[in-house]
């Protein structure tokens, strides 16, 4: 027994108890005085009453004598003979005789008079003597009168009408423990278990009942808890209902009445009427009785109810309810709370019943599996998943999925795991190496949301387990994390560290041992987990050093030991690391906002730091990429800490030397001498100030010394952004001191030398000097931008006017086309001379040696192969680069070469990309740089350079560059434009294109990788390493305006169609002071094109952002900035109500109108911007669909939502009306071979979308694969457009045919659930549904039969491999449905019998392509073929047995098959046949034949 309770034993007891005299009725004496109110009929009356009770009790007695019983015995109760069976025979005999009933009535009367005294009522309830021998041992008088059948029911009546005489005993408040001798009214109840015999079960079980009903609380509990003992197995729908009753009306029984029905046997109907009953009993009982439900709920469980008992507890169980901010009195709370015993023993309850029945595990598993919205997700479930985690390592891995995906998918979050361990320290102590095991999981997982889970775990598991134990086996785990090798799950360890230290550094001190051995892995990790690493540590050295104790000054000198260690290295590796660990020690030493010692103590931290800084100078002053990683760490510690004043004042000492090392001075805006350098003349360009400008950068002398030693050009970039940190620190935020450098000129290789004979004419050490050189100017254009962008966004720092605003804005205008043609010539110079640039940026992703980033190791070091490698004329020299390149932080040595790196070498050409990939398609940074045999070019030809286009050289080089800032996107409101001959006068739209592709690269970190990981996520991309997203878009949001500004003017410009005013590209870049190229042009076209697909792109990104649709201003201002002049009235066609201009669902109507207008003008131009259009709608639909799953979420349901969901349907079938319209466009000039073809995987998303989004997706896929593909396929050429759609042409079949498979697949997916879920109804399913699925399901095996018998007539090996692929997966799937299709074979047996058969057809054939495969070895099916045929043989024995289970007209038949070719012709020889696997065919068209013998025929030859 599962269930118990304290009733009284069900034996009875053999007690000794003192002598009761017995109480004989005798006639009571007159009173000597007779009351004035007594009537004498009364007085009269009473005496002859008495003599009758006398005269009935006396034949009563006598007959008891009769049968050997004294009833009137002195030592106590009656004495019974001492054969008791003779005495009950005797009675029986004399009851039930048919001639005399006088003695039945006589005994029965005299029995009923004489119990009406308490005392004898319960003598006779005592056990008796036998013949007055011994003690009283054996059974009562009643307990025998009840097994003398005549007189049974009487009695049993005659005692339940007695019960109610004593009800108001109740031995729980009468202050005394009661006996079961003592309480009367029990031992009547007692008297009723166990008898051998019923003779009337209904009319006792209804008299029962009904005393029941009205029994005290205490008594009832007893005799609902014997019920079972009492009436056995007779009259179970009565007990059913009455208890149900007595329920309803007080569940304070509830125990009891579940002790009584899990001890009754039930037929399967009334088991199931308790099941219900139990169920309805979830929301009212006391929470203590809770377990007790639960137990007996899950023990009722059987296949057929258990789903419906764990729905019903999932949604009724209120449990563990604390609030979700935890407070700390919980915490703070000692003893055991009755909620916390409570919630304890259900978790008990819940424990002990999925351990008793493994059904349970699985079933629940599958019910939180089936459960997709996320607010039906509760507290519970995470809960039943621990419970079931613990239960074995057999479901460990389920419960780990299930966890991942549902977070993964918002359904479990972080609010709900505080509510289960927040507070609840007692009650999860018992569950915590559970909670943690998964902790570790999540934190290994390579989604970023799952281990943002595994990280909050953590800390609340850190945060409510304060013991020793726990939190050295959580720091433990971390270790563990840390050493494991790889990159994501390093990280989020190393951030979950950071989080605790930031939080509990004081408590961490003690602890600090259990977490040293993360130093011990220092040398595989990135910049960034180096900063986490030294951060965690110096805290803790800085806590410990406030605290005073032992451990505080071990953890501080060890850290500074190590860090010293490192900075004096040789090995540049570690002095990196030593350069982080030092400065990130000082910025902990002189925060001025961290008061950890007294005024003395501070002095004292101040010196330590400075000593530290003068180590680390002097350490790296003779390596650049060392100095400018201590440069970047400086700028980071003066941007994000309050520094102390003494420190400030050390490094603006340094950087004061900044004008010596890197200027010159002039003469009226003149060299005043000039000198040839390596044999190059130099020349100032780019001044903006004119002849007033007193200095120049020297960047051409520097770079011609540093080919013979040390370069300080390499420090420039990072030392000038650290000379720009200290000037606005020093005023207030102004860089007025040192705005001589935004204007001032650079001395660079003359102009003459960008032409084609100019640059014919140069050496490769003087080309190594131009490219260099052009090289260093690019990257102080940008930290130029950088820097004093900050000086004109609105509102940053009131001491700049308005007159310098402005003036600096017109320079920041100039400066970027400054870069703009800076960037073009380098790109034009690398491409004719290769070469590997040094680092100015020490990207994270660079650093370290973990085993995840050899990838990117590699990439780099084939760029770099590359490049030496085209100078086959000097290379000698590309040897020295070769070396000098191994201080930029590669180590090329420990690299084997890899088999590109061979095939490169050998002149092969590779590609990683698919065949349809397209160079000039949404991704063109993804390209690799040219090959070795593309960069000859002819010597006497001019070749044209377009400034828009992508640097594909600079591309594979772009981390080495410094990056730009958010801030200078400010640069897109800075517009000089007025009204003029056409929409671009200031030709600033190739200035903006340029700033719109950086942010691209930077929205590409922050978007969703298409795969579970990315390698581009491994680190910051340069330029975001302090930036999160909510910084980065409240940054951008107020650019949207602009990006619509310029969207129009580009649209403008295109509609033009002409290239009029040229020359205001060439006018504004003389006024920055690019000198004239002749052979540097810009096409107009082309750049109003790219920022068309730019900003289309960038909008359609913003809005797949994760976290867009939780900042409603972000999502608000950017569906604002892109909204039509005038609004159409056909895209509130069908919606009521119309939405109310401002609201969220109007936006989105305006945004889509807006885009979808910018389509129609796209088909005009291109295939590539039509389809950013089409995708860019796709995703205002999408980004709907999840603004209006966020307010179902949450609490607070605006009435919007009902709105929004109005707008879905009208904007998905307009989405694939759009869609549609591009697939049936005749795209005359983009269908050549590297048309249509090349952007197959755009074509692919775009079908995609036409099929997701039409009226009915099934119907369309029926049109497409019976008519529209085999037209197709019977043309040769991309002219043969009778089928309608141009861009299904022989290019694309494959892809056209490979997306009809898989949305039929899904569509078979879909219905699969569907059928699941209609079986799991308790419900039933109608007749009316039940057809209507099996016609969808004949729709999609119609679809399959006709793209797989294409197969017949296509002899492309690729469609046969995906019939073979896609048709497998397909049967696969259609075997989850026998079962539906079995139970409801009876009422459909022509509609499943016409389904299997149709189904049959493509299995036949699929089984030729298999054959033909083997048979010519084509591996590209092969691999496919052994999971297809296990699904095929497993829907043979299916449909086998559905016929002989399921009576039907139909018969099956199962043999060997005649061995056909696709066209159905009988192959003579089966010589190449694989002689284990003779793959048969039959007529297609031939129906299930009768039943004949198997014979011999192997599993893998049998078919229908």
């Amino acid at each position: 027994m599962v269930l118990h309770h304290q009733l009284s034993p069900r034996k009875r007891p053999a007690i000794n108890h003192p002598f009761v005299p017995p109480k004989i009725p005798k006639p009571k004496p007159k009173p000597t005085t007779t009351p004035t109110t007594t009537n004498e009929a009364d007085q009269s009356q009473r005496p002859q009453n008495d003599v009758a009770e006398a005269t009935a009790i006396d034949k009563m007695v006598s007959l008891l004598a009769d049968a050997g019983c004294t009833l009137f015995h002195p030592s106590g109760p009656p004495c019974l003979p001492s054969n008791p069976h003779n005495f009950r025979r005797h009675l029986h005999r004399l009851f039930s005789s048919s001639s005399n009933a006088s003695p039945r009535s006589a005994f029965l009367s005299g029995f009923s008079f004489y119990v009406q005294s308490s005392q004898n009522l319960h003598r006779v309830l005592l056990p008796s003597n036998r013949d007055g021998l011994g003690p009283a041992t054996c059974e009562s008088l009643v307990r025998h009168l009840l097994l003398v059948p005549p007189i049974q029911l009487d009695l049993q009546n005659m005692l339940l009408e007695k019960l109610p005489e004593y009800f108001d005993i109740n031995p729980e408040y009468s202050g005394r423990s009661s006996s079961l001798d003592e309480d009367v009214a029990r031992l009547i109840v007692n008297h009723f278990r166990w008898l051998d015999f019923l003779v009337d079960s209904y009319a006792f079980t209804n008299k029962l009942m009904q005393v029941l009903s009205i029994c005290p609380l205490h008594l009832k509990k007893e005799i609902i808890g014997s019920l079972p003992e009492i009436i056995g197995d007779q009259n179970n729908k009565t007990v059913v209902d009455s208890l149900e009753k007595m329920l309803q009306e007080d569940s304070a029984i509830i125990v009891s009445v579940l002790d009584s029905l899990s001890n009754l046997n039930l037929d399967d109907q009334l088991q199931e009427q308790v099941v219900t009953i139990s169920l309805s009993c979830i929301r009212t009982i006391d929470a203590e009785h809770m377990p007790y439900l639960l137990r007996f709920l899950f023990l009722s469980a059987t296949p057929t109810n258990v789903r419906r008992i764990i729905s019903q507890i999932r949604e009724q169980l209120k449990f563990v309810g604390v609030s979700s901010s935890r407070t700390v009195q919980h915490r703070k709370l000692k003893g055991k709370s009755t909620l916390g015993n409570t919630n304890a023993s259900i978790l008990d309850a819940l424990r002990s019943s999925l351990r008793f029945k493994n059904m349970l595990c699985q079933e629940i598993l599958k019910e939180l599996k089936c459960i997709e919205r996320i607010r039906d997700h509760k507290v519970i479930d995470i809960w039943l998943l621990m419970l079931i985690y613990m239960n074995g390592e057999s479901l460990q891995k389920s419960v780990e999925k299930i966890f991942k995906k549902k977070i993964i998918e918002g359904c479990i979050h972080e609010a709900m795991v505080d509510q289960c361990i927040g507070g609840n320290m007692e009650l999860v102590q018992d569950y915590f190496p559970s909670f943690l095991s998964l902790s570790e999981y999540l934190l290994a997982c390579k989604e970023q949301k799952a281990r943002d889970f595994g990280i909050h775990m953590y800390s609340i598991l850190f945060e409510e387990f304060v013991d020793t134990y726990s939190r050295q086996e959580i720091l433990g785990a971390l270790v563990t994390h840390v050493g494991s090798g790889i990159s994501f799950e390093v990280t989020s360890a190393l951030d979950t560290m950071v989080l605790l230290v930031s939080k509990y550094a004081h408590e961490l001190v003690p602890l600090s041992s259990h977490i040293n051995g993360v130093l011990d892995y220092l040398e595989g990790f990135s910049v960034e987990n180096l900063h986490k690493v030294y951060e965690v540590f110096s805290n803790l050295a800085i806590s410990a050093r406030s605290s005073a104790n032992f451990f505080g000054s071990s953890i501080a000198n060890e850290l500074l030991m190590i860090v010293r260690k490192q900075v004096t290295s040789p090995d540049l590796k570690y002095k990196k690391m030593g350069l982080i660990g030092t400065l990130k020690i000082v910025s902990c030493l002189v925060d001025a906002n961290i008061s950890t010692c007294p005024g003395p103590s501070q002095q004292a931290n101040s010196a330590e730091a400075l000593e530290l800084l003068k180590t680390s100078l002097d350490s790296c002053k003779q390596f650049p990429i060392p100095l400018i990683l201590f440069y970047d760490e400086l700028v980071t510690m003066l941007d994000c800490r309050t520094v102390q004043p003494a420190i400030v004042d050390w490094i603006g000492k340094h950087v004061g030397e900044f004008e010596s090392m890197f200027l010159s001075d002039l003469e009226g805006g003149q060299l005043s001498v000039k000198d040839l350098h390596c044999g190059l003349e130099g020349e100032l360009m780019m001044n903006l100030d004119g002849d007033i400008s007193p200095i120049c950068l020297n960047i051409l002398p520097l770079v011609s010394s540093s080919l013979q030693s040390s370069s300080n050009l390499q420090i420039l970039p990072a030392n000038f952004v650290l000379l720009s940190t200290i000037e606005r620190l020093a005023n207030q935020g102004s860089l007025g001191g040192i705005d001589a450098l935004l204007g001032c000129p650079l001395h660079l290789p003359s102009s003459k030398y960008f032409s084609g004979d100019g640059w014919q004419s140069l050496t490769g050490k003087q080309k190594h000097v131009v490219c260099l050189s052009l090289y260093y100017a690019t990257n102080w254009i940008r930290e130029l931008l950088n820097a004093f962008c900050t000086q004109v966004v609105d509102g940053r720092f009131a001491c700049t006017t308005q007159a310098t605003r402005e003036e600096t804005i017109v320079k920041l205008l100039k400066r970027l086309r400054n870069l703009l043609f800076l960037e073009s010539l380098l790109n034009n110079s690398l491409k004719q001379y290769p070469l590997s640039l040094p680092e100015l940026h020490l990207h994270v992703e660079h650093s370290g040696f973990h085993p995840n980033l050899v990838g990117h190791v590699e990439k780099k070091n084939e760029h770099k192969k590359t490049y030496e490698s085209f100078s086959s004329n000097n290379k000698r020299k590309d040897r020295k680069t070769s070396k000098a390149s191994k201080d930029s932080g590669i180590d090329g040595k420990l690299r084997q070469p890899t088999i590109l790196d061979v095939l490169k070498k050998a002149g092969v050409t590779t590609s990683q990309g698919t065949p349809n990939d397209d160079s000039s398609a949404l991704s063109p940074k993804c390209r690799t740089s040219e090959s070795a045999d593309q960069h000859t070019y002819d010597t006497n030809k001019h070749i044209l350079l377009e400034v828009s286009a992508v640097f594909k050289v600079l591309e594979t080089q772009r981390s080495k560059f410094r990056p730009l800032l958010v801030d200078c996107f400010s640069i897109f409101t800075f517009s000089t434009n007025q009204d003029s001959c056409c929409p671009d006068p200031a030709a600033e739209l190739p200035l903006h294109l340029y700033l719109l592709r950086d942010i691209r690269y930077k929205l590409d970190f922050f978007s969703p990788p298409s795969k579970a990981f990315s390698a581009r996520h491994l680190g910051s991309p340069p330029g975001l390493s302090r930036v999160t997203l909510s910084q980065f878009l409240a940054k951008i949001k107020p650019l949207f305006l602009t990006f619509k500004k310029h969207f129009n003017a580009a649209v403008s410009i295109l509609k033009e169609g002409n290239e009029n005013c040229e020359e205001h590209w060439k006018v504004q870049s003389a006024s920055a002071g690019n000198p004239d190229i002749p052979n540097l042009v810009l096409s107009r076209s082309s750049v109003c094109t790219s920022v068309f697909n730019e900003i289309l792109h960038c909008f359609n990104m913003m809005l797949r952002l994760a976290d867009i649709n939780l900042d409603k201003p972000i999502l608000t201002g950017l569906l604002e900035a892109f909204q039509p002049i005038k609004m159409q009235d056909s895209i509130f066609s069908g919606l009521q109500p119309i939405p109310l201009p401002g609201t969220i669902e109007y936006l989105y109507c305006g945004a889509y109108s807006f885009v979808e207008d910018v389509l129609d003008l796209a088909c005009s131009f291109s295939f590539m911007l039509a389809s950013e259009a089409l995708l860019t709608l796709e995703s205002i639909v999408t980004s709907i669909l999840k603004f209006n799953d966020k307010l179902m979420e949450g609490n607070d349901r605006s009435t919007s939502m009902g709105s929004i969901e109005a707008v879905l349907p009208t904007l998905r079938s307009r989405l694939g009306t759009s869609s549609r319209k591009i697939l049936m466009h005749n795209w005359d000039n983009e269908n050549s071979e590297n048309g249509v073809k090349r952007k197959g995987e755009i074509v692919q998303r775009i079908l995609q979308i036409y099929l997701g989004n039409s009226e009915s997706t099934s119907d369309l896929l029926h049109e497409l694969a019976f008519s529209i593909l085999p037209q197709a396929q019977s043309s040769k050429t991309t002219e043969d457009d009778c089928h309608g759609f141009p861009t299904l042409c022989p290019a694309t079949f494959n892809i056209w045919y490979r997306v009809l498979h898989e949305e039929n697949l899904a569509i078979l997916n879909k219905l699969v659930k569907e059928v699941v879920h209609s079986e799991k109804s308790r419900a039933g399913v109608q007749l009316d549904t039940v057809e209507e699925l099996l016609i969808k399901l004949q729709k999609s095996a119609n679809v399959l039969v006709s793209l797989v018998n294409m197969c017949r007539t296509q002899d492309k090996v690729a469609v046969h491999a995906m019939a073979v692929k896609y048709g497998g997966k397909f049967v696969d799937s259609f075997l989850k449905v026998f079962d539906f299709l079995q139970i409801h074979f009876q009422m459909h047996n022509e509609l499943i019998i016409q389904l299997v058969k149709e189904l049959q057809k493509a299995t036949r054939t699929i089984q030729t392509l298999c054959s033909e495969a083997k048979g010519l070895k084509q591996t590209v099916i092969t691999s496919k073929i052994p999971s297809t045929k296990r699904s095929m043989e497993r829907f043979l024995f299916r449909v086998k047995a559905l016929l002989h289970t399921s009576p039907s007209e139909c018969t099956f038949w199962m043999g060997n098959l005649k061995h056909k070719d696709l066209m159905g012709q009988v192959v003579s020889s089966q010589a190449y046949m694989d002689h284990q696997n003779d793959n048969l065919d039959e007529n297609p068209e031939e129906p299930i034949a009768e039943e004949q013998s198997a014979g011999d025929a192997s599993e893998e030859d049998r078919e229908l």
